[in-house]
C-alpha cells in the first residue's frame, strides 16, 4: 500500500514538473492583470459617459425654487416698503433651454471624439509595449532553458568518456594527471549546469513576476514560435496615430473658440407662486417667459492669440511627427541590420560547429584507444561548449530583435 502511495505522488510530482505553457498564456495573463490596461479601460468607459453628460445638459434644465423674505418696518426704521416690499414669498419652478448651433454642437461632439480616441490609442500602445516585456522575457526564459539542455547532454557524454578514462588510466594507458584533468572539466561541466538551471529558475520567476502569474510551479516552457511579420505603411502605425489625433484635437479647440464667440441665447421661462402679500396674495399665481441674448463685442483680443497660441501647437506637434519618421525608419534600418548580422553569425557557428564536432568524434575514438591527447580533448569540449551557447544567444537575440522589429512596425 506504502509502496502504491509512494508511486502515486512520485507520478504526481513528475506531471507537475513536466507541465509545458506556451507565450500565448503569459501574455494573456498579462493583459488580463495589468491595472493599466484596466484603467484605459475604464477612462474609455468614462469618456463614453462624459458625452452622454453633455447630451444632457443640452436638454432643458428645470429646477424648483422657494424663496421666502420679512423686511420689518419699526418705528418708522426699515428698508422702503416700495423696494422690499415688506415681505415676500415666492415659489417658482424654471426651465432654461440654450440654444446651441448645429456647428456648435458638431464641435463639442468632436471633442469628446477626439479624446476618446486618444484613450483607446494609449490602450493599444500600453498593450503592445506590455506584450513586448513579455515576449522578451519569455525569449529569455526560453533560451536558459535550450542552453540547459544541451549542457545536460554534454556533461552525461564527458560522464562517460570519465569512466571509460577511469579504467584506462588503472590500466595504465593514461596518466593519473590525464584522469584529473579530465575529472575537473566534469566538475566543472556540473556546476555550468547548475548554475544555468538558477538562471532558468530566476527568468522563470521574473516571467511569472511581469505577467502577473501567481504560480510559481517548475513548468518547462514551450519554444517561442516568433516570426518576422509583415510591415505596415508607415501611415498606418499606431504611433503616427497620436500625432494624427494630437493635430486634429488642436483644429477642434480652434472651432471652440470661433464657437465661443458666436451669440448665445437661451429660452427662459418659470411658473408658480410670487406675491408680497400686499394685494390678493391669493391671486398671485402665474407663469413667465423670455429671451435671453449674450453676444461678446471685445475682450482684449483673446481670441486671436488663442488661434497664435494653436498654430504654434500645430507647428511643434508636426517637428514631432517629422522627427519620429526619420527615427523610425532609421531605428527599423537598424534592426534589419541587427537581424542580418545575426544570420552571418549563425553560418559561421554552425561551420565552426560540424569542424568541432568532427574533432570531437576523432578524439572519442581516439580516446579508446589510448591515443588521445587529454589536454587536446578537453580544449575541443570546451569549445564545443562556447560554440554550442553562441549559437543559443545568438539565435535568442535574433528573436529579441525580430521581436523589436514587429513591436515598431505592426499593430497588434
Amino acid at each position: 500500500m506504502k509502496l502504491k502511495l509512494l508511486i502515486i505522488v512520485f507520478l504526481c510530482f513528475i506531471k507537475s514538473f513536466s507541465q509545458e505553457k506556451d507565450l500565448n498564456y503569459f501574455l494573456e495573463k498579462a493583459q488580463k492583470n495589468s491595472p493599466l490596461i484596466t484603467d484605459l479601460k475604464n477612462q474609455i468607459n468614462s469618456a463614453s459617459f462624459d458625452s452622454l453628460i453633455y447630451r444632457a445638459t443640452r436638454k432643458p434644465q428645470i429646477s424648483g425654487n422657494l424663496y421666502a423674505n420679512y423686511a420689518p418696518v419699526i418705528n418708522e426704521f426699515g428698508y422702503d416698503t416700495a423696494i422690499s416690499n415688506g415681505q415676500t414669498v415666492s415659489g417658482l419652478v424654471g426651465i432654461n433651454q440654450r440654444i446651441l448651433g448645429k456647428n456648435q454642437n458638431k464641435s463639442q461632439s468632436e471633442t469628446f471624439k477626439l479624446i476618446k480616441d486618444a484613450l483607446v490609442l494609449n490602450k493599444k500602445i500600453a498593450q503592445k509595449d506590455l506584450n513586448r516585456t513579455i515576449i522578451a522575457q519569455y525569449i529569455t526564459a526560453s533560451a536558459s532553458a535550450e542552453q540547459i539542455i544541451y549542457n545536460q547532454n554534454i556533461d552525461l557524454l564527458l560522464k562517460k568518456e570519465a569512466a571509460i578514462l577511469r579504467k584506462l588510466t588503472q590500466n595504465s594507458v593514461y596518466k593519473q594527471t590525464d584522469y584529473l584533468i579530465f575529472n575537473a572539466s566534469v566538475k566543472q561541466q556540473e556546476l555550468l549546469v547548475l548554475q544555468l538551471k538558477q538562471q532558468y529558475q530566476n527568468d522563470l520567476t521574473f516571467l511569472n513576476y511581469l505577467s502577473g502569474e501567481t504560480d510559481t510551479t517548475f513548468v518547462n516552457l514551450k519554444k517561442p514560435e516568433i516570426v518576422l511579420k509583415n510591415s505596415r505603411n508607415l501611415d498606418k502605425i499606431i504611433f503616427l496615430k497620436q500625432f494624427e489625433v494630437d493635430s486634429l484635437k488642436i483644429k477642434n479647440q480652434n472651432k471652440l473658440i470661433d464657437n465661443a464667440y458666436k451669440p448665445a441665447i437661451s429660452l427662459l421661462g418659470d411658473a408658480g407662486y410670487m406675491s408680497s402679500f400686499a394685494y390678493l396674495p391669493y391671486k398671485n399665481f402665474g407663469f413667465s417667459f423670455g429671451l435671453g441674448v449674450s453676444v461678446p463685442i471685445y475682450d482684449g483680443n483673446q481670441r486671436t492669440l488663442q488661434h497664435k497660441k494653436n498654430e504654434m501647437a500645430l507647428a511643434t506637434n508636426l517637428a514631432y511627427k517629422n522627427n519620429f519618421n526619420r527615427q523610425y525608419q532609421q531605428q527599423l534600418q537598424l534592426l534589419r541590420q541587427k537581424l542580418n548580422q545575426a544570420a552571418v553569425v549563425e553560418i559561421q557557428l554552425q561551420s565552426q560547429l560540424v569542424v568541432t564536432e568532427a574533432l570531437i568524434e576523432a578524439n572519442k575514438k581516439l580516446l579508446v584507444t589510448g591515443d588521445a591527447q587529454i589536454t587536446e580533448y578537453v580544449i575541443a569540449v570546451g569549445n564545443l561548449i562556447s560554440i554550442q551557447n553562441a549559437i543559443s544567444q545568438n539565435n535568442s537575440n535574433k528573436l529579441q530583435i525580430i521581436n523589436e522589429i514587429n513591436y515598431w512596425s505592426f499593430n497588434e
